[in-house]
């Protein structure tokens, strides 16, 4: 190997290593579902890939699966589903999520939600999420720990999971039609 080949090989890394941090750093990044707050769509361990380039155009939208900071573990990325945008009212009552006053239809669900909560008045620029798996999720229902949650604190969308490769798949976001 002469002093060329090694030039160009180093080039070629030099190069691949900007792209890699370019990509991670402004369009995709992986993500590993940590615990069961997402079940039955997302699994413990699932490893993703999350949009960060998204939300520089639009704002988060009902439905959507988001990777965020929350507060109370600001070293932490938590992933939950965006039931309320800013300007909605959120509650919870016998199980059931109420957004504006009208009952979200949740198919994504296995079982039914135990408690009340709220109402909570989503502010500007901040979003209310909550886990799938209801009764196991550390969300937006629990303000000192996660609370709403600000545009700033938002990784993106999460969009693909990748890993186990025969559990591969679109992730689905859910469209409310009655909202």
């Amino acid at each position: 190997m002469d002093s060329g080949d090694l030039k160009e090989i180093l080039q070629s890394v030099v190069i691949a290593g900007i792209l890699a941090f370019f990509i991670i750093t402004f369009v995709a990044q992986s993500f590993v579902v940590d615990g069961q707050s997402m079940e039955p769509n997302l699994h413990d361990g699932e490893r993703l890939f999350v949009n960060k380039f998204i939300y520089r155009f639009r704002d988060p939208q009902r439905g959507e699966v988001v990777v965020f900071t929350p507060r109370g573990a600001p070293k932490k990325k938590y992933i939950k589903r965006v039931i309320g945008i800013p300007g909605d009212t959120v509650y919870i009552k016998e199980g059931v999520t109420y957004v504006n006053g009208q009952p979200l239809k949740e198919p994504y669900i296995e079982e039914q939600m135990v408690g009340t909560f709220g109402p909570y008045q989503v502010p500007e620029e901040s979003i209310f999420v909550m886990g799938d798996n209801r009764n196991n999720s550390a969300d937006s229902r629990y303000p000192s720990y996660v609370g709403f949650v600000p545009y700033d604190t938002i990784s993106g969308l999460a969009f693909w999971v990748y890993w186990p490769i025969p559990d591969m798949r679109i992730i689905d976001h859910i469209k409310y039609e009655n909202l």
